[in-house]
């Protein structure tokens, strides 16, 4: 699997970055299959460096913040109305209520986009099956409904945190992966709300409990401190990882 670092920036987008976005790509069947996982404010614009919003074989939301999902509504915008011809649909795997949130997100009196998208809801099937990718979730702390996901393709392995207050099921989920892509937006130094997010120590924990081969921290907000976010991380921390940049790729 190769992964690409889209989008980087946590909780909105920051000036060198957009908000989660992340391409997973695997050879299957003689092609190139593109498994988008988040799709953030300012994210979509960024994607089409890395490929033609044509080529996605499916989007894996983790949950309904807009800096995790708002810009599905402008995919619906190019899947509908592109002069070259509206796209096939674009499966869609997010929480349950992501269709009638992005009707309301696209304005007053919107419907669902149901010939735009298709969507299947993780609460219902935890487990999806996109060409060579198995995508498992589970259900981790945050205000509202969220997921990380586990995507397996080829033997290796990729976790993705989503966003989380430090949780059991993560580390379950996280086990052995090849690659842990993992958010840390707080600081040891502040007091910090409870199950909203993982500091960089938190983050390294969970990284140590599950046995990762290589640890990536993303999803840090403008107005926190990445240095000390590294600093929290390196202080119970010892395997390899990296602070997350975006055009950045990685291979499991």
């Amino acid at each position: 699997m190769k992964l690409t670092i889209v989008g980087c920036a946590g909780s909105y987008p920051g000036p060198d970055s957009a908000a989660s976005c992340y391409l997973v790509e695997a050879e299957h069947e003689g092609r190139t299959w593109r498994l988008v996982l988040d799709l953030g404010n300012g994210s979509l614009g960024q994607l089409q460096r890395y490929m033609d919003p044509r080529g996605i074989d499916a989007v894996a939301i983790s949950h309904l913040h807009p800096d995790h999902c708002i810009d599905l509504v402008s995919l619906v915008v190019i899947a509908k109305y592109h002069p070259k011809g509206a796209y096939e649909s674009i499966k869609v795997i997010a929480p349950e209520g992501a269709e009638e949130f992005l009707a309301h997100a696209g304005g007053p009196g919107g419907e669902p986009p149901l010939d735009a998208l298709n969507f299947a809801v993780w609460d219902d099937e935890p487990v999806q099956q996109v060409g060579p990718f198995t995508v498992k979730v589970v259900r981790v702390k945050h205000p509202v409904p969220a997921f990380a996901m586990r995507v397996e393709a080829g033997g290796k392995v990729l976790v993705y945190s989503g966003d989380t207050g430090p949780t059991p099921e993560l580390d379950e989920l996280a086990a052995g992966a090849d690659i842990f892509l993992c958010e840390a937006s707080f600081v040891e130094s502040a007091v910090n709300p409870p199950d909203l997010h993982l500091t960089g120590a938190e983050a390294g924990q969970c990284a140590a409990a599950a046995g990762v081969g290589q640890l990536l921290i993303t999803h840090i907000p403008d107005w926190t401190d990445a240095d000390e976010v590294e600093a929290d991380l390196a202080a119970v921390y010892d395997r390899p990882y990296s602070i997350v940049r975006p055009g950045e790729v990685y291979e499991a």
